[in-house]
């Protein structure tokens, strides 16, 4: 049985180097959700304003989102991991202009 040929081993280098991006920036906008989840609990606890629902509901589904088509980016090549990764960066930004910079 031959090895494997060199494509089907790992991705292209610039291929890795955009996986590694949109990973990073879907497992963060992860982290910001549970911060926010956190956060909310927190001042649910104390009787306290917190940052409220929607805001709460939109990292929460902008990361599972995210995470999701990152799942697909990792897993496929070509042009069905190059739309994963627009769709990850295009959530990513549709949270922050929603309900950070607005």
């Amino acid at each position: 049985m031959s090895p494997p040929a060199h494509d089907e081993e790992e991705p292209a280098r610039s291929g890795r180097w955009w996986r590694g991006l949109t990973g990073s920036l879907a497992m963060g906008l992860a982290v910001l959700a549970v911060i926010f989840v956190g956060g909310e609990l927190i001042a649910l606890a104390r009787g306290t304003e917190g940052p409220g629902a929607l805001p709460v509901f939109g990292h929460v589904a902008g990361a599972a989102l995210a995470l999701g088509a990152q799942v697909v980016v990792d897993r496929r090549r070509g042009p069905a991991a190059g739309v994963a990764a627009a769709v990850v960066l295009l959530v990513i930004a549709a949270v922050l202009w929603f309900f950070w910079w607005s």
